[in-house]
Parts: structure tokens; sequence; C-alpha cells
């Protein structure tokens, strides 16, 4: 098999300008900025330390970016990989974390070269949208202890057990912490109002402007507050130890379920955000570029400390609106955050958790699609059942087993509406009725006719049963019309061959005709033909009555002077 790499990047180069340049400057400046607090918000949230989460930014932004299959596709830590990220860290270790990131890595790399990037999109809205809210709804618990200021030294990982420390330790909230949440939370959910009103806003994106107004006002009341300094000791002002993450045997077996998790919503998240992209620019990405792009992201950010990224909507629509339209914008973006680290990192000691707990809060808010629940009245039951049994299984149990449970449910609900779409119905002959030889001394039926409408799968194979219903009469040839079917699968298949057997039992032949390319390739290709014979198979229901024609006087074993 032939693997295809070619970056976008590649294709952006020739007759780049310098006007260009220009504006891909002013978006990576702008998109890096935008990054930091971020960046720094999700890792916390994530059971990570800060520094972690901004060379995830710089690592996996950069790969992303020069090799991927979107001119202005940002990847990063996203909101989306905090319940996933912050589960494997309690159950496993941040140690275990960066082997699942790498093994996550492999299997999109994998999904990449083996051109599955179409396939993803196969996934129904129904389910994307369940783990999407469910996923904000998680994010959203998450970071009331920060918010509120409890003093909790371990959160739990699973619901339940989770609101049961939250609800214990409830009594424990710190009134500055929650002070500054709030105001923090509130300046920055109607942060777009205000800066249609005050135009010192409309440049600088809200978290930013929040994350520099929380600080300094920490700092200028001197609020008693936890900050990044006082629980991680800050962020190091120097490239990170450069290592292959620890990981055993022992270990690599209880990791191969999150990392599928991981890899599968990695590869969901960044083709989507791909997609809105393409729609604002007028572009087309490669869908197989870019899960290679990201799986070579997420098996390098390990090396230098970093952990599950993906492509990130905010950041990439940030991007398209300030002027971004090649990968050199997002490898500025890369740059950016390197620079403020190895030049600003001692400033974000001063960071309170409280003020990146707000931003968090206010990401999970928004990434949300809660309009889709005030609608559900609108869908069908199967739609409901699916998105609701996504979402509540994500909140309370894991995001695993809801996508599964997700791709199940819609899977049956599929196989019984393509079941019901399968017809057979029997065709009224009755220009034929009125022919001796058609009929048994008793009047009844030696011939039957039946259509055959839509798909003739596993899921709705059975129904050719009611064509050896005693209640359908004991005739000697029975056609099947297949002008309307428009495919057959192996089940299907054997489904025929059945029945052809036990007709034959009954002395009964089989005519098929109007055979479409599939069903007619399958028949010929499994040598369903052959053994059916050739002449009994007809171009329409018109060439089968004329054969039978030449099958009733031989089956009865006489002419026309018998009847």
């Amino acid at each position: 098999m032939k693997i295809a790499f070619r970056p976008k990047l590649l294709d952006c180069l020739p007759g780049y300008s310098g006007t260009q340049f220009g504006k891909d400057l002013a978006a990576g400046i702008t998109v890096g900025v935008l990054a930091l607090p971020l960046a720094m918000a999700f890792a916390i949230a994530s059971g990570a330390s800060p520094a972690s989460g901004i060379w995830t930014a710089i690592v996996a932004g950069l790969i992303t970016s020069a090799l991927g299959g979107s001119r202005v596709q940002i990847g990063g830590p996203t909101g989306a990989f905090i319940p996933i990220v912050y589960g494997i860290v309690a159950a496993h270790g941040f140690a275990n974390l960066l082997g699942a990131t790498m093994l996550a890595g492999i299997l999109l790399l994998a999904m990449g070269i083996a051109r599955m990037g179409q396939l993803i999109r196969f996934i129904p809205v129904t389910v994307v949208i369940g783990f999407t809210n469910g996923i904000a709804v998680v994010i959203f618990l998450a970071q009331i202890k920060d918010f509120f200021g409890l003093q909790i030294d371990h959160l739990p990982a699973e619901f339940f057990a989770r609101i049961k420390v939250l609800a214990a330790h409830a009594h424990t909230v710190d009134l500055p912490t929650l002070a500054l949440a709030l105001a923090c939370f509130t300046f920055l959910i109607s942060y777009n109002r205000l800066a249609q009103k005050l135009a010192l806003l409309r440049r600088a994106p809200g978290p930013l402007v929040v994350l520099v107004a929380g600080t300094v006002a920490a700092w200028a009341l001197e609020l008693p507050v936890e900050t990044i300094g006082s629980r991680f000791n800050g962020i190091p002002q120097e490239l990170p130890a450069f290592g292959f993450p620890s990981l055993s045997i022992h270990d690599f077996g209880k990791l191969i379920s999150p990392a599928i998790t991981i890899a599968l919503l990695g590869a969901i998240e960044s083709l989507l955000s791909a997609r809105v992209a393409d729609s604002q620019i007028d572009d087309r990405h490669d869908p197989n570029q870019e899960l290679m792009a990201q799986g070579l992201a997420n098996i390098a950010a390990p090396f230098f400390g970093g952990f599950a990224a993906t492509g990130a909507i905010a950041r990439t629509t940030t991007n398209v609106k300030t002027g971004g339209r090649t990968p050199v914008a997002g490898i500025i973006h890369a740059l950016v955050l390197l620079a403020i680290v190895l030049v600003a990192a001692p400033l974000a000691s001063y960071v309170p958790l409280a003020t990146l707990s707000a931003i968090v809060m206010v990401v999970a808010v928004n990434m949300g699609e809660w309009h889709e629940f005030l609608e559900l009245r609108r869908y069908s039951y199967n739609y409901r059942i699916i998105l609701l049994a996504t979402f509540f299984v994500t909140v309370l149990f894991d995001l695993t087993i809801a996508v599964e449970l997700g791709m199940v449910l819609a899977s049956l609900f599929f196989i019984y509406r393509m079941s019901e779409l399968t017809r057979i119905e029997r065709l009224p002959l009755d220009e034929e009725a009125q022919e001796p030889r058609f009929l048994y001394p008793d009047g009844t039926m030696r011939v039957a006719a039946w259509q055959l409408y839509g798909s003739l799968f596993f899921g709705a194979v059975n129904k050719l049963e009611e064509l050896l219903d005693p209640r359908a009469g004991h005739p000697e040839v029975v056609i099947l019309d297949m002008t309307r079917l428009v495919q057959l699968d192996t089940t299907g298949l054997e489904g025929l061959e059945n029945l052809r057997d036990k007709l034959a039992k009954r002395g009964c032949t089989l005519l098929v005709g109007g055979l479409n390319a599939q069903p007619g390739s399958l028949l010929r290709r499994s040598g369903f033909i052959d053994l059916l014979g050739e002449a009994n198979v007809c171009a329409d229901l018109t060439q089968a009555l004329e054969r039978t024609y030449i099958l009733l006087p031989n089956l009865m074993g006489g002419g026309d002077e018998d009847y």
C-alpha cells in the first residue's frame, strides 16, 4: 500500500507572499497569546502541571501545523480531553498518561496510513452531541474544587464519588477564592458584549484579558488565594528534559483502553475542527494527512512532558478570524508560546487557580450544544435515546463506555430502520390467473411472484420465510422480481440458497429476474446462478412468466391435454 504523505504546508509555500506572511504573523501571535491561559488551565484541570500543558501546545501545535492536512488547524490540549486525562492520571499516574498518549499517537498514525479519515465521519451526530455535552458537564464539575477553593486533597474521577466528596467538603468554601472566580467567570461570559462597547477589548482574546486582570487583582489586593506558584512552584524558565516515557509491560495492558479513547476522541475532534475551518476559508482538508499529523504530534509531545492533543476548534476559529490562511500561522503560534516560556515564565507563578478554573468553566459552557436538548421533541425516539444515553453514561460513568454504547445503539437502530425498509410483497397475477395451466384443479395458483424492495441483508433475511408459509400456497414455480433490490449481503445470499433448497424439496422451481449490479455480481461470484441454472435467471417479470410456460408442463408430467 502506497502511503500518501503530503502536508498542506507544501501546497501553501509556492507563491507565498510577504502580505500573507504579515497576516499569518498577526494571527499566530494572537492565537499564541490565547493558547497560553487555555493550555495552563486545561493541564491543571486534567491533573497535570501547567508547564506540561504549555509544552503540549508548543510541540503538538508545531507538528500539527507543519505536517497536518489543514491550512489553518491549530493543535494543542483541549477541554474535551480533561475528563479522560484526569481519569488516567488518577488511576495510573502521570507517567502512564504519557505512555497512553504515545500509544494513542501510534493508533492515530496507523489510522491515517490506513486511510481511515473518512470513516470517522460515520460516527452519528447524536453520539457526538451526547458525549460533547457530557464532557462539558464533567469539565464543569471538575472545576468546582478550585472555583470555590474547597479544601480537598484528592478529587475522585468517578462521578458519584466526586459528588460525595464535594458535598462532604462544601463547608470549606474559601470566600476570597469564590469572589475572584465569580468575578472572572462573569466578566468572561459577558466578554463579547463588553467588547462591542469597548474598542480596547475587541482585539484582545477574552481568556488572556481575564488571566491578566485576575492575576493583577489578586496581587494588588493581596488576596489569600492559591496560585500556580503555591501549588506547582511556578513554570520552569527552560527547555524540558527530553526523555522516553517509562512504560512497563505490566502497565501496557491497562493503557490500551485509555489510548483507544484518546485516539478516537482526538480523531473526531481534529477532523470536526478541520471541517469547520474548511467552511470558513472555502478549502478542503486531507483527513488522512491530518490523522497522521495528529498521530506524530501525540507521539512527540510526551518526549517533552506533554500529553494528549488534538485540533482545537476555538483556537482554529480565532486563527481564521484574525487572518491566518496557511500553516505558517500555526507554526508562529507555537514559537510565540516558546518565547513566552523562555522569557516570561516567572510571571506565571502569580496566576490564581481560581481565575484558571473560571476560564475552564466558561469553555465548558460554550462547548456544549445545549440547544439540542430543547429540540429533542422534534426528533424520533431513536434519536433521543442515543443522544441521552450517550450523554448520561458520559457524565455518570465513562466516556469510552458512552461512545461504545452510543455506537451500538446507533447501529441497532440503523439495522432496524433498514430492515423496515426491506419489503417482500406478493405480486398479483390477474391475467395469468385465467390461464388453465397456471391453476390447480381447486383454483389455487401454481405460480407465485414476489417483489423484493430495498436491501436483503442479515437484519432482514428472515422476511424470506414468508415465501415458505403454508398459507401462501404450494406453487410449483416461485418468481423473485429483484428489480427494486439494491443490495444483497452474504447472509441474504445464504437465505436465498436455503430458500432454493427448501423449494426444491417441495418440487418447486425458483426463478429470479431483474438483477441489479451488486446483487447480480454476488449471486454470480458465489456460484448461486450456476446452481440455479442460467435459464432460470430472467431479465424481468415478463420473461420469467414466459419461462413458466416451459416449466409447468414438464413439472406436471404432461401437456395441455391434462388440463
